[in-house]
């Protein structure tokens, strides 16, 4: 059986391609998507991906897939540091969850600096634009890997 990889975006995430360009770029969420794909079937992964504007779709996505995937990338957006019922979503899952940002939320404004989402998840790769999502979809299946060769 393939391993399966959750993708979730967050809140406006929707809108990339247009919203904040000199912040986000000028590639939309679709186009992501389509390099997030060809690098799994590259690296020999299946993705199930969501976009919501809604906290409770996203949780309830990851309810779903607890027993099947293997790990998770989220982008939180606007959730990252409000969103305590995604933190909490997160820990319960029993595989390994990635945070991706596409812009440095520590260089941003002071208020975004802080993600309440970290303190729930592996790691973070953020301030590369698209690739944000591509070196984290790299490194989580490097060390999903990892673990299944690890007796």
């Amino acid at each position: 059986m393939m391993m399966k990889i959750l993708v979730l975006h967050g809140p406006n995430l929707n809108l990339f391609g247009r919203r904040e360009p000199h912040i986000y770029g000028h590639t939309t969420l679709a186009e992501i998507n389509a390099r997030l794909q060809a690098l799994a079937g590259e690296l020999g992964v299946s993705l199930d991906v969501i976009q919501s504007n809604h906290e409770g779709a996203l949780i309830d996505f990851l309810h779903q897939n607890i027993d099947d995937a293997r790990g998770a990338l989220v982008n939180p957006a606007g959730l990252t540091q409000h969103g305590v019922p995604l933190h909490d979503a997160i820990k319960a899952m029993p595989f390994p969850v990635l945070e991706v940002h596409m812009s440095n939320i520590a260089a941003r404004e002071s208020w975004r600096a802080h993600s309440i989402i970290s303190p729930a998840v592996k790691g973070t790769i953020q301030g590369l634009g698209p690739q944000s999502y591509l070196a984290a979809l790299r490194a989580l299946v490097e060390m999903l890997r990892e673990q299944e060769a690890t007796p």
